[in-house]
């Protein structure tokens, strides 16, 4: 039997078969015309029962826009970290892109790489994040109490120091106490406890987290607007009322300081019900709804596009002074309430999205307590 040549041209059916990412080709109507075995696998289906079937038959995508793009056929389409629900599997986060066939109008090519096993709706224990984060638990009070001393005997020296060498001791300190704050923020993130979750109103914790900002940057001299644009007739959220006036301080800090170049700098804070978002509680495995969406949008230039992946991950950061701690610490006390975050840029509006997304309080009491009646 002879080998095959070297230079023996490949055969497409067998490249597609040969790819470990799920591929489908679907003609016009977004009907699925024949699909790779990744793809066979990702839907749990075999292509004789997925073929001809339409694509929003066998995978629900709550995201209207989305829809929208992939009827658009003639335009490319790429989206990170979709929340899809496939039929026989339950609720998956995946990346999509999707390309128009050249010279036949209408065929496209979806290709699906699954984030379940990793994703964030899952178990965040053994992940990079964590093994990263905690080496301050570790080592904090090593690193303290030398700290401590170092302060002490740096503000004994600053006692008896000349005029001249008195900003040295001040130096000194102000150093130490930074490099402190800095270890408490690691802490924070490395902590696997939680705080206790509550019924929390919303707009209370944003009008708060509003007033403490506008306090902070009174007589700053670049004036940014926060427009509030709230939904008033929104349940209770299930969360901890502090956390949530922390994470909004976050955010809306991030977007003033990220416009203020702008000539005419805006910040927006929306609430609104979002119904269809849903993960699996990592708790009980049981669905729980996140149908509570908190938006912080700014019209500055936004984050450069090869790091709007990494912006949640430790110690990545745009800022000149910046830590890259804060907003992971924001996606730690978002998950530590079962909610989520996204961020989103919109280059064609100019604008920079981050959302949060919640559980009601009423309802996930009530799953709760079916749980404990249950024989």
């Amino acid at each position: 039997m002879n080998a095959p040549s070297v230079n023996a041209r490949p055969d497409i059916g067998r490249l597609m078969a040969s790819l470990p990412v799920a591929v489908v080709v679907l003609e016009p109507g977004l009907r699925i015309a024949s699909l790779n075995p990744a793809a066979e696998q990702f839907f749990g289906q075999s292509a004789r029962r997925l073929v001809g079937n339409r694509l929003r038959d066998v995978m629900t995508v709550p995201d209207a826009r989305l829809l929208e793009r992939l009827d658009d056929y003639e335009t490319p389409v790429s989206a990170r970290e979709v929340t899809v629900s496939i039929r026989g599997r339950g609720v998956l986060r995946i990346d999509v892109n999707v390309a128009p066939v050249a010279d036949t109008p209408g065929w496209q090519v979806l290709t699906i790489h699954d984030n379940s096993a990793t994703d964030a709706l899952g178990d965040d224990s053994g992940s990079a994040d964590n093994a990263v984060l905690r080496g301050p638990e570790i080592m904090a009070h090593e690193i303290k109490n030398p700290l401590a001393g170092i302060r002490g005997a740096a503000q004994l020296l600053g006692r008896h120091a000349s005029e001249r060498d008195l900003p040295l001791t001040e130096l000194i300190t102000s150093e130490v106490d930074r490099i402190a704050n800095l270890i408490e923020r690691m802490q924070k993130l490395s902590r696997r406890t939680t705080p206790p979750v509550e019924p929390c109103n919303l707009h209370e914790a944003a009008r708060r987290a509003i007033d403490v900002l506008s306090a902070a940057h009174e007589g700053s001299v670049v004036r940014v607007r926060i427009k509030e644009e709230f939904d008033p007739s929104l349940p209770a959220v299930l969360g901890s009322p502090d956390a949530l006036v922390q994470v909004i301080i976050n955010l809306v800090a991030n977007a003033r300081e990220a416009c203020q170049g702008e000539a005419a700098p805006r910040v927006a804070i929306r609430t609104r019900f979002a119904s269809g978002l849903q993960l699996h509680a990592t708790d009980s495995g049981e669905p729980v709804r996140l149908p509570v969406e908190l938006r912080v949008t700014d019209n500055g230039p936004g984050v450069d596009a090869a790091m709007r992946e990494h912006i949640f991950e430790p110690f990545v950061t745009t800022k000149k002074a910046g830590q890259g701690l804060g907003l992971p610490l924001v996606r730690k006390l978002v998950r530590d309430m079962n909610g989520r975050i996204t961020h989103e840029r919109d280059d064609e509006a100019g604008l920079t999205h981050f959302r949060v997304h919640l559980p009601l309080a009423r309802e996930t009491r009530g799953k709760a307590s079916r749980r404990k009646v249950a024989p």
